[in-house]
């Protein structure tokens, strides 16, 4: 009896260890707070979701998904460290965050320790430009790409006319004021002038404060480069002084959960770029994105952001890399997603092989009146798209890429990887 209560006891054991074995670990490292803690309980909830359709067939080579996730707060010290923390903790690969500066901090220390990495909002072009590294993939769009498709509309609309930037003050302001400023031809800061607000950690003084040096400029279009929280206050600000009866208003990257912070009164009419919103797949017809969309609406009782769709592509990506690898290594699973083409929730997409970019279609669009806004379910229908650009024409070429790793003193390819 005791012999047989013994074998038991080990079969017990040994289901038990097999079952604690059948998981791989996967880090979230994302804003909880900060300024962009709106995108952050995107993500999470684009994660969960995930997570549960990819273990509930069967996870990843018959693992299960388990997320180990860090506040990223949106600071790139603190990030640095979740990373390191999340690497020890044996995860295989990070993704998340919503700030530049921090997807380019995670990126050099899963390049050091040789684990992917998917920078999920990072707009600035250094990400995958100057500061890409072999272990660096990026599913969101940048900011040349933005600039792009929207600077076509603008020079069509506004060619000649006076430009203000109001600027967040680290790279993904700074590359996104670069490219809008070159690409509708108002580099002269002495005429087109600016105010850079701080990075994170602006108050709402500060906003106010860089709002009335715009009105007291007195330009034609407003540029607010300026994301998350940071956003909301400074178009609410732009809003109560007046601005947007005089001066058109753009936000270079436009996430829809942005707007629907700031709201439909304030949004109306200000321009704007994204590569996903809800509203796209029933426009262009992508079953995928319908799908995930009408899923998610009645699970969470809102309509998914960016975020929310970025994450879903990242796991599934991984995931379909994994297997295509039938490995974990990570060198192996990047070559298996270099130069991969896949459909999406955004359509058709691939990861460009030489920096990691997914390439896409991006869209510049105008918010809609408020009337039309709240006739959604969720009151959240804010966008009306006003050109596109399909991904090979909206992002830099190989040789704009080059030219750019070239003057930052990087090399004009991403790190070998082992064989």
């Amino acid at each position: 009896m005791i012999r047989r209560m013994l074998a038991v006891f080990g079969a017990v054991l040994f289901l038990t260890s097999n079952l604690a074995a059948e998981k791989v670990k996967i880090g979230l490292n994302y804003p909880r707070t900060g300024p962009y803690y709106v995108q952050g309980a995107d993500q999470w909830d684009g994660t969960e979701f995930a997570v549960n359709d990819i273990n509930s067939s069967g996870g990843i080579l018959g693992q299960q998904i388990e997320i180990v996730s860090r506040d990223s707060q949106s600071k790139p010290d603190v990030s640095t460290n979740n990373a390191l923390e999340l690497i020890k903790e044996g995860v295989k690969m990070i993704f998340g965050g919503s700030a530049s500066s921090v997807a380019i901090a995670v990126g050099k220390v899963c390049q050091a320790h040789g684990v992917p990495f998917f920078g999920t909002l990072t707009y600035s072009t250094e990400t995958t430009g100057e500061e890409g590294h072999r272990h660096t993939f990026r599913v969101c769009y940048d900011s040349w790409a933005a600039a792009k498709v929207l600077s076509k509309y603008l020079n069509k609309n506004f060619a000649g006319k006076k430009y203000f930037y109001v600027s967040a003050d680290y790279t993904w302001g700074r590359t996104t004021e670069a490219a809008f400023r070159e690409l509708t031809k108002t580099t002269d800061a002495n005429v087109h002038k600016r105010v850079l607000t701080k990075f994170p950690g602006a108050a709402e003084a500060d906003f106010k404060a860089a709002i009335t040096a715009a009105r007291e400029a007195n330009p034609d279009v407003l540029v607010l480069v300026e994301f998350g929280n940071d956003m909301v206050v400074a178009v609410r600000e732009a809003f109560a002084q007046g601005l947007k009866g005089k001066t058109q208003i753009v936000v270079p990257n436009l996430p829809s959960d942005m707007a629907r912070a700031a709201g439909p009164k304030a949004m109306e009419g200000v321009l704007g770029t994204i590569d996903w919103f809800w509203q796209l797949p029933g426009t262009k017809n992508y079953p995928e994105g319908r799908a995930f969309v009408e899923k998610f609406d009645t699970k969470t009782g809102r309509h998914p952001g960016a975020s929310a769709a970025y994450v879903w592509t990242i796991l599934h990506q991984y995931k379909a890399a994994v297997e295509r690898a039938n490995s974990f290594d990570s060198s192996k699973v990047i070559k298996a997603l270099e130069g991969y083409k896949f459909t999406s929730l955004a359509g058709e997409e691939y990861w460009r092989a030489f920096d990691h970019q997914a390439i896409k279609t991006v869209y510049a669009v105008r918010c809609k009146p408020e009337e039309e806004v709240v006739k959604d379910k969720f009151k959240a229908d804010f966008f009306q798209i006003i050109d596109e650009l399909p991904g090979d024409q909206a992002f830099k070429t190989r040789a704009e890429w080059n030219k750019a790793r070239t003057a930052a003193g990087k090399p004009e390819k991403l790190e070998d990887l082992p064989d």
